[in-house]
């Protein structure tokens, strides 16, 4: 490379954000996913070993998903395919292909493609990769915020291993961030007083990326303003977003939640609206109040009540429409409803119960009779023989199995007598008692 090629290349990195120049090139520097990329992890082991697997990174937005992949490449001298799911169809994935099989013949390098967002994939072009995932040509990468086992074909799902990434932590965040003060930003002389750094952190809320352009957002602030140190007023000014009022740890803001939470769930209205209103006043985000009930609305009202989550909703819809003050209005409305709501936790329960059943037991083969013979092969299998339509019968309610056979007659939701889960309960009991009895009594 010429010198002036050199020093346009220089100034073009200068010239990327702050988040894609501080991007570690190797797993020792890649932060807060230790069971994932660590000492004695299967990616460290892998990338060790020269021996790489196609994988689905599924976490949420900056975790590291395209981070990782990266530094997979890098260090196994891979030849590394970037490939965005939103913008690419059948067409480049066939030059992608290509691509790899030039890079084996001519340079015996392996390839890496890496498919950010492969959830938007449609199931056509997921098939694309099929065969040449199975026979090695490619080690495909797939990033995805979604649960890869409704977004990826089951086909590829089984040739890939899912490594699940979580939200960074408050200790990985804060590493990340005095790299960037040392590194990324080491030339600009500007410092951060603890308590602004301590709130860039909360406010990432686990995302390295997010983190990073705050960062660089209130660092350009301060070089406009000829600060030398940044405090929490500047950050303010900066990402015009009010600080929290709360301790440096941020023990305040989750006992507070904790607290409003609590209230809600112990039918206290006056305590929530306290509660709530005390967040709201300390700039607490509205939003993450509006994502806690629509949580609440689920995990401790439940079908007690179903147009509890409908309520939670439609306080966050109105809270987006309308903003501050107005917008309040409609949370503290949504927090006494259900806060007065009855309440119920029996699906939180029963949802808690079947992940660890599907843990122990894995993925159990659909019963044969109620899969779906779509095809004349299908048919010849067994696929559907036997299979009771529920319309044929009396109240549309026919007893036959519908669980793996290895799970037996196995119940894990138990309505509460309370509100709307007492008719559930009486309707499940009646149904539950007609199937012991085996009554089957069909309508004309």
């Amino acid at each position: 490379m010429e010198l002036f090629e050199y020093q346009s290349e220089r100034e073009f990195d200068s010239e990327k954000p702050l988040a894609e120049r501080m991007r570690p090139k190797s797993l020792d520097d890649f932060a807060g996913q230790d069971a994932v990329a660590g000492s004695d992890s299967p990616i460290r082991h892998a990338v060790e070993s020269d021996h790489i697997f196609s994988m689905i990174l599924w976490g949420p937005p900056g975790c590291g998903k395209t981070t990782l992949a990266g530094i997979i490449a890098e260090q196994t001298h891979s030849h590394f395919i970037h490939f965005s799911a939103v913008l690419s169809g059948v067409k480049e994935i066939r030059a992608v292909i290509e691509e790899a099989r030039r890079q084996r013949q001519m340079f015996r390098k392996k390839t890496i493609v890496f498919v950010d967002e492969i959830h938007r994939f449609s199931k056509n072009q997921q098939d694309s990769f099929l065969h040449h995932v199975e026979s090695g040509l490619i080690t495909l990468i797939g990033a995805t915020t979604e649960n890869p086992s409704f977004e990826v074909i089951a086909p590829l799902l089984s040739r890939c291993r899912v490594i699940v990434l979580q939200s960074l932590s408050e200790e990985a965040l804060g590493s990340i961030l005095r790299r960037a003060l040392k590194k990324g930003m080491g030339t600009s002389g500007i410092s951060l007083k603890p308590e602004a750094a301590s709130h860039l952190i909360r406010l990432a809320d686990g995302d390295a990326r997010s983190l990073l352009n705050s960062l660089e957002i209130s660092l350009r602030f301060a070089q406009a303003a000829g600060i030398a140190e940044i405090n929490l007023q500047h950050l303010e000014k900066a990402l015009q977003k009010t600080s929290l009022r709360y301790d440096k740890s941020g023990e305040e803001h989750y006992s507070l939640i904790s607290a409003f939470h609590k209230s809600m769930r112990g039918s206290d209205p006056d305590a929530a609206l306290y509660w709530l209103v005390r967040m709201l006043e300390a700039g607490e985000d509205p939003f993450y109040i509006a994502r806690r009930m629509v949580r609440f609305a689920s995990e401790d009202v439940g079908n007690a009540d179903p147009f509890a989550l409908r309520v939670a909703l439609d306080a966050n819809a109105s809270y987006r429409f309308l903003g501050s003050p107005e917008g309040e209005l409609a949370l503290a409305q949504a927090a006494v409803y259900l806060a007065t709501a009855p309440k119920s936790n029996s699906i939180y329960a029963a949802y808690g119960e079947v992940k660890e059943i599907i843990r122990k037991t894995g993925a159990l083969p659909v019963p044969l009779h109620i899969r779906n013979a779509v095809t004349e092969l299908m048919k010849d299998l067994g696929y559907g023989k036997g299979y009771l339509y529920a319309h044929d019968f009396r109240d549309a309610c026919v007893h036959q199995e519908y669980l793996p056979e290895e799970l037996g007659e196995m119940r894990w939701y138990h309505p509460a007598d309370r509100g709307y889960e007492q008719t559930v309960k009486a309707r499940l009991d009646r149904q539950r008692k007609g199937k012991t009895e085996k009554k089957q009594t069909k309508t004309v």
